[in-house]
């Protein structure tokens, strides 16, 4: 499907939609929503824009292979969930550090970093499905 609307609208959608995905990363740190809900608007925001344009153009605008940006995600969970057991806690417990940011309290856990690396591992997986399966188009 390449007409021209949908090709004029596609960047702007996908960017849209990668800044909701960020949005709901974020907001799901404390309510429904995270890394996973995040992960698959972002990866649908990629899928958009290779049925737009191409997997050659996907691969360009992307940078780093899917499956890199994946484990990195897999790799950030990971630490997240074992710092506890080196801070003398059960396994996958969220640690809170609070620091100061230009005279504020800014609140950082391992929650936030496992919720990431949840986001890399869903957007990377999914999209390096969806480019698979356009490649084989």
């Amino acid at each position: 499907m390449s007409t021209l609307i949908f090709r004029t609208t596609a960047p702007y959608i996908t960017a849209l939609m990668v800044l909701f995905s960020i949005f709901v990363l974020l907001r799901g740190h404390n309510e429904p929503g995270g890394g996973f809900i995040g992960g698959l608007i972002a990866a649908s925001a990629i899928a958009i824009y290779g049925i737009a344009y191409g997997v050659e153009a996907v691969r360009r605008a992307l940078y780093i292979h899917p499956n890199a940006l994946a484990g990195v995600g897999l790799a950030m969970s990971a630490l997240a969930g074992i710092a506890a057991v080196f801070a003398g806690k059960p396994l996958l417990t969220g640690l809170w550090f609070i620091t100061e940011f230009g005279g504020m309290e800014v609140p950082l856990s391992s929650v936030l970093v496992f919720d990431v690396g949840v986001y890399l591992v869903v957007v990377g997986s999914v999209a390096s499905i969806a480019l698979a399966l356009e490649e084989n188009d």
